[in-house]
């Protein structure tokens, strides 16, 4: 899709796609984004691959005008990807797609419509609200972290979400780009999830169903019971600290 179609009067929608060793998946990726009736960016950066990953990401970036690649100058983690397609972006909104169809574009139209319509601030998806979207039958223990992890959310920051952890989430650009992010790891999103909530009302949080294809680990899921105590500890130090 060109530029001329997506149409330069419209809001520009940044998507940053954090890389670690998805050449399988990340052209997927970015085809289905492009089918979007969207006008975008999209940031790629690869966080130290060894795969071909670096070479896909090239091909993409030769291939369509709306994707960028920037590559860190080795593996440091997907905060530090994360908040380094943040510092890049330029978009009214921007939002985190993972590499590895975990999550599906074809949500990002309805995940994004409140921001869109001046009605929200930040919009969080959900796999745990209901609605009709497939979601993966998948591993016990990290769901029941998640719902943990979630309750401890709640409780710290007087809210109601109900999926703490999940990697699709949407922010006024300005918004996300005016926080002072410090996660390398998958600390990054309680760290995103605290800093907008710890903002209050004054932020107004949605939250919209979404599909989830999980991955086990033979598929190549990344993050492990161990990122758990990660993020307690990170939602603990940023109810208090920044």
């Amino acid at each position: 899709m060109s530029d001329a179609s997506n149409g330069a009067g419209r809001p520009l929608v940044s998507v940053v796609v954090p890389v670690y060793n998805e050449e399988k998946t990340v052209g997927e990726v970015v085809e289905q984004l492009l089918a979007l009736d969207l006008r975008l960016e999209i940031l790629l950066v690869d966080d130290g691959s060894t795969d071909g990953s670096a070479a896909e990401l090239a091909r993409l970036a030769a291939t369509y005008s709306q994707v960028s690649v920037h590559s860190q100058p080795r593996n440091l983690g997907k905060g530090a990807a994360v908040r380094r397609g943040i510092d890049e972006s330029t978009g009214d909104i921007l939002l985190i797609q993972d590499a590895d169809l975990e999550y599906s574009p074809t949500d990002i139209p309805a995940l994004i419509d409140p921001l869109l319509n001046g009605v929200a601030d930040a919009v969080f998806g959900t796999r745990l609200r209901g609605g009709a979207h497939p979601q993966r039958a998948h591993l016990f223990w990290h769901y029941a972290g998640n719902r943990f992890l979630t309750l401890l959310s709640n409780v710290l920051y007087n809210t109601t979400i109900s999926d703490m952890e999940v990697g699709y989430k949407a922010f006024r650009g300005d918004l996300v780009r005016g926080l002072t992010l410090v996660s390398n790891d998958f600390r990054i999103e309680p760290e995103l999830t605290a800093k907008i909530l710890r903002y209050g009302p004054e932020v107004r949080l949605y939250e919209v169903p979404i599909s989830y294809y999980g991955r086990s680990y033979a598929e190549g899921k990344k993050i492990t019971w161990k990122d758990g105590f990660g993020a307690v500890a990170a939602l603990v130090r940023f109810r208090f600290t920044t």
